[in-house]
């Protein structure tokens, strides 16, 4: 099956050679967003800072990648892997992250996140393999127009 393009509208593209950077607490809240993430978001720095970063979470994503960023991350793994996200004005951007621990003194205190732009191919994939798994999954559905 082919993914039809037309799903993909109000898209914001992340500029080449641009990297998207975070860092949240333990606990997800965002303590730091670098100005590309402000203006690819389209939220300003104190909409950002102190916000679950869920609050960029597109509803497209499937739940289940998001219970293995989290296993992976808490025992002190990389995680990496595609995400679409949600910006302010409720279009959306698709990034490739890469999230791990930031340690003081040995210990993990913080998790920082580095997001860079992916191609039109990849975006297609990840979101076919994204609207599979969340019928597997019986989550709500979006509106999926397969050619």
């Amino acid at each position: 099956m082919e993914y039809n393009q037309a799903e993909f509208l109000f898209e914001t593209e992340v500029p080449s050679g641009e990297l998207i950077v975070s860092r949240t607490d333990l606990k997800g809240i965002i303590t730091y967003a670098n100005d590309t993430f402000l203006e690819i978001s389209g939220f300003s720095h104190d909409e950002l800072i102190g916000k679950n970063h869920n609050v960029v979470r597109h509803p497209d994503m499937p739940k289940i990648a998001f219970s293995n960023l989290w296993e992976t991350i808490k025992n002190e793994k990389k995680w990496n892997g595609n995400v679409k996200n949600i910006r302010k004005d409720k279009g959306f951007y698709w990034v490739n992250a890469t999230i791990s621990g930031v340690y003081k003194d040995g210990k993990l205190v913080e998790y920082k996140s580095i997001r860079v732009p992916i191609s039109n191919e990849e975006k297609m994939t990840s979101q076919k393999e994204y609207d599979e798994l969340k019928i597997k999954n019986n989550e709500k559905q979006r509106h999926i127009v397969y050619k």
